[in-house]
């Protein structure tokens, strides 16, 4: 028996209780990722949060990714703190330095 969660089943259990609105955005985000390690691909899909909230720039929309970019990251940390806690410091270092370039 495969004792290993889905990544979609990971995202719905971090997810449940989030405003529906978001929870969907973020989902979006999150399935058009690349099929990475659960971190990078939630840190690839913050990433393009992130773009997605630039490019709309003071369109109302803009809010919604940006708030998406913020839950994705969020759950890249918390997803790299349940597979490998002893490295989430250096790891969040490099994944601010990456969203800085963005």
């Amino acid at each position: 028996m495969d004792w290993r969660v889905t990544d979609a089943a990971w995202f719905d259990d971090r997810t449940e209780g989030a405003p529906p609105v978001l929870r969907e955005r973020v989902r979006a985000f999150f399935d058009h990722a690349p099929q990475e390690s659960r971190p990078a691909r939630l840190a690839a899909a913050g990433r393009s949060a992130l773009h997605a909230a630039i490019a709309a720039g003071d369109d109302r929309g803009a809010a919604l990714d940006l708030l998406a970019a913020d839950a994705l990251i969020t759950l890249a940390l918390l997803s790299h703190a349940e597979d490998d806690p002893l490295t989430l410091g250096t790891w969040a270092g490099t994944l601010r330095a990456q969203m800085v370039a963005a």
